[in-house]
């Protein structure tokens, strides 16, 4: 994937973040506290989501990098460094009251903002996160995965269809290919078999 093919995945999964969030303001306020993904909320959700944005503005900084690093490293990263489930949970709660009463709002003008910034951004530019550091093109897919899972799962609770924009769709299933073929390798053959529609994947079974 090129740089400018993997950009605009991230314009189309945060407009169709952007045109979810605007649906679910037209149900009514009570469209926010319903049940979305686990022990989240619809707004708790929303506000997770949001952070795929947040931290490329939060992360990006000046200058460029010489970081080898790839969009699969930062996923092995992230599994290594056993995040604590709760303190994931509480802070997607805490980034949806952050948006305030106005969510849908809110995420249109942190879209704006984000997406303006990175369309002028270079693919090398500095991406310093608390795991380290990446240039954006290895990091970028990464939120596009987020954003485009996390707005399939609200339009799934909110009785929508899923289909994220394609082109995210595309961005976010070559993320997810890649951490499949990261999996264990005793998962091999059960995920070689459910993938060839020869049986159904693991029970409970995740890439992630």
């Amino acid at each position: 994937m090129t740089w400018t093919t993997t950009r605009e995945a991230f314009e189309h999964a945060a407009q169709g973040f952007t045109a979810t969030t605007a649906a679910l303001d037209a149900v009514g306020p009570d469209a926010w506290d319903q049940p979305a993904l686990g022990e989240w909320s619809r707004g708790d959700l929303v506000g997770h989501t949001a952070r795929a944005l947040l931290t490329v503005e939060q992360y990006l900084a000046d200058g460029t990098t010489t970081s080898t690093a790839t969009t699969l490293d930062y996923y092995r990263t992230v599994r290594s460094s056993r995040a604590d489930p709760a303190a994931v949970a509480e802070r997607g709660r805490q980034a949806g009251r952050d948006l305030g009463a106005d969510r849908s709002t809110a995420i249109q003008t942190v879209v704006e903002r984000v997406t303006a910034r990175v369309r002028t951004a270079r693919p090398d530019a500095r991406v310093v996160t608390p795991m380290g550091e990446w240039a954006l093109a290895a990091y970028l897919p990464t939120r596009v995965f987020e954003l485009t899972v996390h707005t399939s799962d609200l339009r799934v609770a909110a009785g929508l269809d899923a289909d994220p924009p394609g082109a995210a769709a595309h961005e976010a299933l070559r993320v997810l290919g890649l951490l499949v073929a990261d999996a264990d390798p005793e998962d091999a053959t059960a995920l070689l078999r459910a993938l060839a529609g020869r049986a159904a994947l693991p029970a409970g079974w995740s890439a992630l």
